[in-house]
């Protein structure tokens, strides 16, 4: 089942190098041009792309290290470095937007004139670069959360830049300086709202949240309707990591033989049917005498 996972990890080693690569030059290009251009905008966009830079080299150094092997003190390896690179990236994507309100108001009440040209020709790079970069993630962000993050970035970013460009072009024509703390400003409510499910999510599965994929309804009715099985408890499905869920439960048996087929094809189904990776199943004794210990409202 890991095999799978560290081959979709491969395949995504050229496109960090892609965009890590494109991202440093045009943040080193644009900083440069938004300085001598005058351009809140400009030098908001390359603070945001530096920040992308930084989100991708996390993604990727997440994405390696949960191949490690587990070891006796890290059983289950560094899979869940993957949920707290999302954490960070989505943090660091905050005080960014943070950063950026901060400049943006001090910008409208003291508007400052800016080269309408260079930020338009500038941005418009910004953003072939930023979908380019975004693209090469797009089909891996709807099944792995820490891909996810480095694409909302990049799209986000694809969109500021974007955004840029209508400023550029609305200056140069109306002459309102106001419109490029203006335009931050709108920016950052547009890119605040696309990194919170992001936030939201990553922080869950950081407190063993049930994954938002997960049909924990649909796993009760599977185990409770198994032949032979009267009865379940000590049910917990929580994230290994951004790609690989993990389920622990305890099944109260009528029948007198339990065999390896029988937790086999149980495993099985939880895989095929509710991507469950790690399935760990205790099977019991339907006893009145000897209950789990377990097996108490009171137990988690």
């Amino acid at each position: 089942m890991s095999h799978n996972h560290d081959h979709e990890i491969n395949n995504y080693n050229k496109a960090f190098v892609i965009g890590i690569t494109l991202n440093v030059i045009f943040v080193v290009i644009e900083a440069g041009y938004g300085i001598a251009a005058g351009s809140l905008a400009l030098i908001a966009d390359a603070g945001h792309n530096l920040s992308d830079v930084i989100s991708l080299l996390l993604a990727w150094g997440a994405s390696y290290l949960a191949l490690k092997q587990p070891t006796e003190k890290r059983t289950y390896g560094f899979r869940r470095v993957t949920i707290l690179a999302s954490s960070v990236s989505a943090i660091l994507l905050l005080v960014v937007l943070g950063g950026i309100v901060w400049e943006a108001f001090g910008r409208l009440a003291n508007p400052q004139p800016v080269n309408s040209m260079t930020v338009i020709i500038v941005a418009a790079i910004g953003v072939v670069i930023n979908t380019a970069t975004a693209l090469l993630f797009v089909s891996g962000q709807k099944h792995d959360l820490n891909i996810r993050g480095a694409y909302l970035h990049m799209a986000a970013d694809a969109g500021v830049s974007l955004g840029v460009v209508v400023a550029g072009i609305v200056i140069m024509i109306t002459g309102w300086l106001w419109i490029d703390p203006a335009i931050s400003l709108v920016l950052v409510v547009v890119i605040l709202v696309g990194t919170w499910n992001l936030l939201h999510e990553s922080i869950n599965l950081s407190v063993d949240a049930v994954p938002r994929d997960i049909d924990i309804s649909g796993i009760k009715d599977y185990l409770t309707k198994i032949e032979g099985v009267s009865e379940i408890h000590d049910l917990h499905v929580w994230a290994l990591s951004t790609t690989q869920t993990a389920l622990t439960a305890h099944l109260i048996t009528t029948k007198n033989l339990i065999d390896n087929e029988f937790l086999k094809e149980i495993q099985q189904h939880l895989h095929d049917n509710f991507d469950i990776e790690h399935a760990t199943i205790q099977v019991e004794k339907e006893n009145t005498e000897n209950n789990c210990m377990l097996n108490r409202s009171e137990c988690v």
